[in-house]
């Protein structure tokens, strides 16, 4: 039996699907039949801080060659916190990391996303916030976010983040909730632990935020730029990109630091060292998520330093309140940032760059149709996302050809 390969346009960004590794619900050969011919993954059994050896990155690498992929990003080798902190053995595992770095470039695979966010690496505080048509989608609700912090995990000096106002509001919303209520609540946004990786009870929980209590926003931007200072090198060297995921929701939560949340904090960053491989990754759900952020202009002033692209969009407004759309619904100008990836792609074409085609997933997706009946993690529903990658080649398509006609 003939069966045809498609034939892709230079222009067209690489189409990616994170997976979760062998213990992911949803299989390679599901993630085949989505369209995307790329895998974000990452060695989630490695714990964080120790070096990835070549062994284990080849045997992920064959797992996923073997069902015809192709093991595109990595999302993440995460950023140990006594690197964020700089404290105990942060030199050790920033050896490690570089490590991992040239391991992962002799290995072939060039673009590394990661985060430097303390502690939680997202928050929602509904993980199946129910929509109009019937779907499910992630929410965060401020009024719930600030009563869990002031009355269910009690931070020491809470009340001095928020104003009287919003501490009136988020009383009134705790009054509303029951036992379970408590517990559910708590679980979803505790959820936004690295990788679900570790386990906090609230106590613990308080003890690790009381350890960023010293440490200002200019302290903990300047050990991201010690950090970035010894690993830049080594990834340039290795041929690896990497792609800093912005802070999600890109505000401050529980008095913790923020330091990649605006477009301001990311031109900064990358002017820190000037490297391609100090780069970013457009994630338009988490910058989409503050009000004050235009995806479209973030997309056209980094776009030389896009390394990797999660495209999802939301809702918002100006008092921190968002929740997750369908994606090409919502304050993200889908079809604006898209065409501005396109034009960065082609500059690289022109320019005889190596990564012409940058690689993007589609991020999130609402549980929709025989989403509910499947356990995934939250946000990565099967259907929803491949509805959304579905929507986004589509526009993408769109885009070329009109170009393509304009000539």
């Amino acid at each position: 039996m003939f069966i045809g390969k498609r034939t892709l346009l230079l222009e067209f960004m690489e189409h990616t699907w994170r997976w979760f590794g062998p213990d992911d619900p949803i299989s390679l050969s599901e993630i085949q039949q989505t369209g995307a011919t790329g895998i974000v993954t990452a060695l989630h059994h490695i714990p964080n801080g120790e070096a990835w050896s070549i062994d284990e990155i080849i045997k992920r690498k064959n797992l996923i060659t073997d069902a015809g992929l192709s093991w595109s990003v990595v999302e993440s080798v995460p950023v140990h916190e006594e690197i964020k902190k700089q404290i105990g053995n942060y030199k050790r595992y920033t050896e490690n990391y570089k490590t991992s770095l040239r391991n992962l470039g002799y290995c072939g695979i060039n673009v590394v996303c990661y985060n430097f966010m303390p502690v939680l690496d997202w928050s929602r505080t509904d993980l199946n916030f129910r929509m109009p048509d019937g779907s499910e989608a992630l929410l965060f609700d401020i009024n719930a976010f600030i009563a869990f912090d002031l009355f269910i995990l009690k931070r020491r000096n809470a009340e001095r983040d928020y104003s009287k106002e919003q501490i009136n509001q988020a009383t009134e919303y705790f009054k509303m909730l029951d036992d379970n209520k408590i517990k559910t609540l708590t679980r979803n946004i505790l959820s936004g632990l690295p990788g679900s990786e570790e386990s906090y009870s609230l106590e613990s929980f308080n003890a690790v935020l009381n350890e960023y209590q010293s440490i200002s926003n200019n302290k903990f931007k300047q050990n991201l730029f010690n950090f970035l200072n010894e690993i830049i090198p080594v990834a340039e060297a290795s041929g690896v990109r990497m792609a800093i995921h912005p802070d999600d929701p890109p505000f401050s939560l529980l008095g913790l630091p923020r330091i990649v949340s605006t477009l301001e904090d990311t031109l900064e960053l990358v002017g820190a060292i000037n490297s391609p491989s100090n780069g970013i990754t457009l994630c338009t759900g988490s910058f989409g998520a503050g009000h004050f952020n235009n995806c479209t202009e973030i997309a056209k002033a980094l776009a030389d330093r896009i390394n990797f692209v999660h495209l999802r969009n939301v809702s918002n407004d100006a008092d921190g309140n968002f929740h997750e759309n369908p994606h090409l619904n919502g304050v993200v100008d889908m079809y604006a940032v898209i065409k501005e990836i396109l034009l960065e792609e082609k500059r690289r074409h022109t320019n005889g760059l190596k990564n012409c085609n940058i690689p993007m997933r589609p991020d999130h997706g609402n549980k929709i149709l025989d989403d509910f009946s499947r356990k995934t993690n939250p946000g990565y529903s099967l259907i929803g996302r491949m509805k959304g990658l579905a929507e986004i080649r589509g526009l993408e398509l769109g885009i070329l050809k009109s170009q393509e006609e304009n000539r």
